[in-house]
């Protein structure tokens, strides 16, 4: 609640979220043609992606897509949601050049996905404060083409171009109650519900390819005098980034307050209304007063039976759901004891998740296996542009080399290098350590000869007295001098140990 001390009033913003989440299933809704929303096909030319079904030739009939409806599920059920036992498909009728049926197949009042709660953590911290979200419902239907209002290179037309790629692809909304007070709780559920859809294997979730899309719908309740005022929803529409998602609320919930001061206009004596999102000048502008439902023609699709869920295929569907990213945060910061900025990294991408994990199932130590994946193969990651699993190294190669310098085989410098080279090769790691000339010598008759070499040499005469008179620290001086002499393979441990040994008796 803010106040405006001038106009003697109390505001409140409500925000509720719709979102859009394209499934990666490799095929469409409703048909085999290819799913531009699965990473294989994303990067298809315009208007290749079609079938008689997509562009809405006559005598062609919907085939559901079953992944399509267990992804659903498998969302719904992360969000505690109920399931319906039996949900239909219905026609939602409206002409636009991107929709070549001229109806879209949804779901109108029996969605697959019901009511249902999520707890929303209000922090980074997952053990910290939480905010009870109500989920309303989620119903699966098919995504529209797109329009193109500029050539591609940005060359400006007359005209727009249809792709109908994406037509068909499909589509879950999500819709909640207007249970957010502010832009950072709209903005903090949208990434928990990325992340869990991404740890679901139900979606890429990558914004800038339009994975997912949300539409909140803000009002304003105001009060002055004791009385109590609703401003008129506003549904803001397409933003596909968390940064625009936040804009548009902010700018949104400061408009409206402003409207009302100046016209008075209430829920109720103005329909609802859609505006879109000017990512340039951060408002929202006008597009057109929202249809009522009976504006698009529900009725139930006549070439599609009813959808039955059974008790066998919703459990099969519920054990197929893997441990959610807030319930892995909290393990790893609790059980393991990672850090923050550790745990995060590693739950951030579901890949570099299970190849943690698969590390941890050969036995690695926790800690060891996070500091050496992100020390090590996260700015390789970053360097190469792709993720830490698709380096080339394997979890067994990477407890191998955590097993060489845990034997003092290897020193940490020699342990990134030889990362490096598992990334490039199938060899065991100790091969490659061997080959690479990585591994240290610990012959102690060998380790004696360098260390009697350096503590020859008179110019280390005032090190050494340092060291006889107790100084460890001058230690160093020699332990760098002898790992220049046998090419970074000598043991600095035993070097260590063998030059105060000899220089103190």
């Amino acid at each position: 609640m803010t106040t405006n001390t001038a106009a003697n009033i109390k505001a409140r913003l409500m925000v509720g979220m719709e979102i859009h989440v394209e499934l990666a299933t490799r095929s469409k809704m409703w048909t085999s043609a290819p799913n531009v929303a699965h990473p294989d096909y994303f990067d298809a030319e315009p208007n290749t992606l079609l079938d008689p079904v997509v562009i809405g030739m006559p005598g062609t009939l919907p085939v559901m897509n079953k992944e399509a409806v267990e992804m659903s599920m498998r969302v719904g059920l992360a969000l505690g949601c109920e399931i319906a036992r039996k949900c239909k498909w219905d026609r939602k009728s409206y002409y636009y050049p991107d929709l070549p049926k001229n109806y879209q197949i949804s779901q109108y009042d029996q969605p697959l996905v019901g009511e249902g709660t999520i707890e929303l953590p209000l922090t980074d911290d997952p053990n910290g404060p939480t905010k009870t979200i109500r989920i309303l419902r989620a119903h699966l239907e098919e995504d529209a083409g797109k329009l193109a209002h500029e050539a591609p290179g940005g060359r400006a037309i007359d005209h727009s171009i249809v792709d109908l790629n994406r037509a068909g692809t499909p589509l879950l909304e999500i819709v909640t109650e207007p249970d957010f007070a502010s832009a950072d709780e709209a903005v903090r559920f949208g990434q928990v519900l990325r992340d869990i859809c991404r740890h679901l294997g139900v979606s890429e979730g990558i914004m800038q390819k339009g994975h997912m899309r949300f539409e909140p719908n803000i009002n304003v309740i105001i009060e002055k005098d004791g009385q109590t005022y609703k401003t008129p929803i506003v549904e803001i529409k397409n933003l596909n980034s968390f940064r625009a998602v936040h804009g548009a609320i902010t700018h949104e919930y400061d408009r409206q307050i402003e409207e009302w001061l100046s016209t008075g206009v209430v829920m109720g004596k103005r329909a609802k209304s859609t505006r879109g999102w000017d990512d340039v000048n951060m408002v929202t502008v006008m597009q057109r007063q929202k249809e009522d439902a009976d504006e698009y023609r529900y009725f139930p699709d006549p070439d599609l039976v009813d959808l039955i869920v059974d008790q066998d295929w919703h459990d099969r569907v519920a054990k197929s759901i893997p441990e959610l990213p807030l319930v892995k945060l909290r393990r790893y910061r609790g059980e393991f004891g990672l850090s923050e900025k550790d745990a995060n990294a590693l739950v951030d991408e579901p890949a570099t998740t299970s190849f943690y994990e698969a590390a941890l199932a050969l036995g690695m130590d926790p800690k060891r296996a996070a500091t050496m994946l992100l020390n090590y193969g996260l700015k390789r990651a970053n360097e190469s542009s792709c993720r830490i699993d698709q380096l080339g190294i394997t979890p067994e190669q990477l407890k191998d080399i955590d097993a060489l310098q845990a034997g003092d085989k290897i020193g940490s410098s020699a342990a990134d290098t030889l990362f490096g080279l598992c990334c490039d090769s199938d060899e065991a790691a100790e091969k490659l350590a061997n080959d690479n000339g990585l591994v240290q010598v610990s012959d102690t008759g060998a380790l004696e000869g360098f260390v009697d070499e350096v503590l020859a040499n008179e110019r280390n005469a005032k090190i050494v007295a340092d060291i006889e008179g107790g100084k460890d620290a001058a230690v160093g001086a020699l332990i760098g001098q002898i790992m220049k002499l046998s090419k970074g393979q000598a043991n600095p441990k035993m070097i260590r140990e063998i030059i105060i040994k000899k220089v103190r008796g």
